[in-house]
């Protein structure tokens, strides 16, 4: 696949004006040239830059790591992620070399990556600056077909397994629950990342969780509440939809429980337009739901 510098400044975090820097002085990379005299990079170019921006981020001064094989580098960056790095870069090293790896599908390398950043970084920081920035940068690159379909799926599989995996080590203590929340996403959407961190995050903070997970029809959330009794439902839509839909789930959800409280995430550009009734409430970001969770409900 080709790239142009903008879309390598997108995947990898530096600027085109660095870019440019790190080819004139230190022969960074090589890009082709088209016809017209049009610079385009292909998919080892790209490797390779993030390859250096990890290294970089790592602490190595930039002359050297331009100055590397792929081999070496290879070999270096390997050393890094079992190393603790530096504090103001490692959630950029993280995020470059996660990519890096997803490009070629490298399984283990974005498990290792993803587990390093949990031990030096937590889950909710590695989700806030790991995760989120990195999935907004692939997934605009897919969009725009600068990357196949099967590499923001292969991530997301990774990252969803991950969230699990911490889910289950809370140890869950129903009895002494602070409130019970029901999470689920409305039929029409099928990204569960964000819900799952909101699992996590409850069940971190003491609360009571039932997960249905996507796609799930507003029977089936009404026989839900019926049987487990919530205070709380948390929804996300992060679909771009008209905003008379996104309004008319709304109220079929206020006419649907009217005596529960109910949170609501997601893309911002169609949900800052919705009117929500008195027990709706629309969580901006995920300090808000920090907060309103680290309060007694």
């Amino acid at each position: 696949m080709n790239y142009s510098i903008s879309d390598l400044e997108q995947l990898s975090g530096v600027s085109v004006h660095n870019i440019r820097i790190w080819e004139r002085r230190y022969g960074a990379l090589t890009p082709s040239r088209t016809s017209g005299n049009v610079r385009f990079y292909d998919d080892d170019q790209l490797k390779r830059l993030l390859s250096i921006a990890g290294l970089y981020h790592a602490g190595h001064k930039i002359s050297k790591a331009c100055s590397l094989s792929a081999e070496d580098m290879g070999k270096l960056l390997r050393e890094e992620v079992s190393s603790t790095l530096p504090t103001e870069n490692r959630y950029s090293y993280f995020i470059s070399q996660i990519i890096s790896n997803a490009l070629v599908f490298n399984e283990n390398g974005v498990n290792q990556l993803i587990t390093k950043s949990f031990e030096q970084s937590g889950v909710t920081d590695t989700y806030k600056h790991v995760i989120y920035p990195m999935l907004v940068r692939v997934g605009l690159m897919w969009l725009t077909e600068k990357l196949c379909p099967a590499q923001e799926h292969f991530l997301s599989s990774i990252i969803r397994q991950k969230l699990f995996v911490a889910i289950d080590s809370i140890q869950s203590k129903e009895s002494t629950a602070k409130s019970k929340w029901l999470l689920f996403l409305p039929e029409d959407e099928d990204h569960d990342i964000g819900l799952l961190l909101a699992n996590y995050l409850l069940r971190s903070a003491g609360h009571q969780v039932t997960y249905l997970g996507p796609k799930v029809p507003l029977s089936a959330v009404d026989n839900t509440v019926a049987a487990t009794g919530p205070q709380n439902l948390m929804f996300f839509m992060t679909r771009l939809r008209p905003v008379d839909d996104a309004q008319l789930y709304l109220n079929r959800l206020t006419a649907s429980f009217p005596d529960h409280i109910i949170y609501f995430s997601g893309n911002r550009k169609v949900l800052s337009s919705v009117k929500c009734a008195e027990n709706i409430h629309w969580l901006e970001s995920l300090p808000d739901f920090e907060k309103l969770i680290g309060e007694s409900l």
